[in-house]
């Protein structure tokens, strides 16, 4: 492992020492990870003393569950609360055929699994989910989504369907891959398309009330009409929302940030290969940015969209299938004007190569991962700049506990310190998208690879 920063560890340390002061106490309880990436900004960086720290995991022992398929995701969890009458701690997966699972954490005991209509018609097939189920702030109810289009209202109780939603008028061509969010009252969920991008899709930004009504949809092409569209009906196709996490809510107003995927840009209706800013309705734009060979990006299908924007100390960053990172400045997107250009800077990934995951975000520092590396970058005086950087490839890394837990898919979870160093690494098979939760003294990760259209998978628990 090459450090590029002493001083730059030093200054993560310290920062760890008091946010997490209280993780030293092992078996902190009482707190849930309701979504992919904890907030509705997807930070990866719960505040709360995890129950985990560098001298107890190797007390840790592993717990395989098998599940009805494979959760090329990550799990969320709820403390606490009622399952068939009785008072469990529960770690809840979606699978690629859409099936959700609750399991019990203390256990491991299948609680129930929720089978969605259609899944026999699926199952096996290339048709699938990689979303990231979201809780319900009741915690009464998660909602998930199903390769069919559907998101679906779930009660925690016993699994069972309170209503289903559709965001998507052609589930063949249109996945919904990205991971739920919900904020103020309100589903939100994106769609994107398959392998190969298969023409006629677009992608989408639906909004659905907690009353199963659909509220509002926003199109990345053909953003003029506001409502769910045919896709053969759009004379663009492709510009798919399918980042892991999604859309991204600034907490600070409740806007959301998207990122698009490779599709035509016209800077008015069009809008592949961009980051945006939507209002909290997701009915206008109020913010843009396409970097300046978009047209480039298009032709050699190399996605902006790779990646979700990620919000980090006032500014915005985004990822790409270039190899880039780019930090943009809030201000300079501003306005529904076509913005092309105007980084503030930009930096390598940490392999140079494409970036499919999802940063988290501690402080003024950005941790991510690609297939070829792991890094942590750091912003100050309005430039993204490199901390330290390891050649271990990985998924979407979470900070929790005063430590990065990132995942590679080859197999194995890593645990480093702020500044770099590894300190341990939890022995796991291999997978794809893949990304751990640390919660009340519990490691959870799915295995397995959506790729492998495998309808049974392992959801590994970690606890003492």
């Amino acid at each position: 492992m090459r450090r590029i920063s002493i001083g730059v560890g030093a200054a993560l340390a310290a920062f760890a020492v008091g946010i997490w002061a209280g993780a030293s106490h092992a078996g902190a309880s009482g707190h849930d990870w309701t979504r992919f990436g904890w907030s509705p900004a997807r930070t990866s960086a719960p505040t709360f003393a995890t129950g985990v720290t560098a001298s107890s995991i190797a007390s840790l022992h592993r717990q395989q569950v098998q599940l009805g398929g494979t959760a090329d995701s990550s799990a969320i969890y709820l403390h606490a609360v009622t399952v068939d009458g009785g008072m469990h701690d529960v770690f809840f997966v979606t699978t690629t055929y859409g099936k959700t699972v609750a399991v019990d954490a203390n256990s491991g005991a299948v609680l129930w699994t929720f089978t969605p209509p259609g899944y026999s018609s699926w199952a096996g097939s290339a048709q699938i989910t990689t979303a990231t189920p979201v809780a319900d702030p009741s915690r009464q109810f998660v909602y998930a989504a199903s390769p069919g289009g559907v998101i679906y209202k779930l009660a925690v109780s016993d699994g069972r369907s309170v209503w289903g939603v559709s965001i998507t008028k052609l589930p063949s061509r249109e996945k919904i891959a990205a991971s739920l969010n919900f904020f103020n009252g309100r589903v939100i969920a994106t769609t994107g398309g398959y392998i190969g991008d298969a023409p006629p899709y677009q992608g989408h930004v639906a909004i659905i009330s907690a009353g199963g009504r659909l509220l509002h949809v926003w199109n990345s092409l053909c953003s003029n009409r506001r409502s769910m569209i045919d896709p053969a009906s759009c004379g663009a196709s492709d510009s798919a929302i399918w980042g892991r996490a999604g859309a991204v809510v600034d907490p600070s107003n409740g806007q959301l940030l998207v990122a698009t995927g490779n599709a035509p840009w016209n800077g008015s209706t069009n809008w592949g290969d961009a980051v945006l800013r939507l209002d909290a309705n997701a009915t206008r734009i109020l913010g843009n940015y396409t970097p300046a060979n978009t047209d480039e990006l298009n032709s050699g299908d190399v996605d902006l969209g790779s990646t979700s924007p990620v919000l980090i100390a006032g500014f915005i960053a985004q990822g790409g299938k270039d190899g880039r990172i780019r930090l943009l400045s809030k201000a300079r997107m501003r306005g529904t004007r076509p913005h092309k250009g105007g980084e503030l800077s930009v930096v390598s990934t940490p392999s140079g190569t494409d970036l499919f995951t999802a940063p988290a975000v501690y402080k003024a520092f950005l941790f991510a991962a690609d297939n070829g590396g792991t890094a942590a970058y750091r912003v100050r005086n309005s430039r993204l700049r490199p901390a330290w950087r390891n050649g271990t490839g990985g998924t979407s890394p979470v900070v929790a506990g005063g430590l990065v837990w990132v995942y590679d898919p080859s197999g194995g979870l890593n645990v480093y310190t702020l500044g770099g160093r590894r300190v341990a690494t939890l022995a796991c098979g291999g997978g794809h998208w893949n990304s751990p939760i640390v919660v009340d003294g519990r490691v959870a990760l799915p295995e397995g690879n959506a790729n492998d259209h495998a309808t049974s998978g392992v959801l590994d628990i970690w606890r003492r």
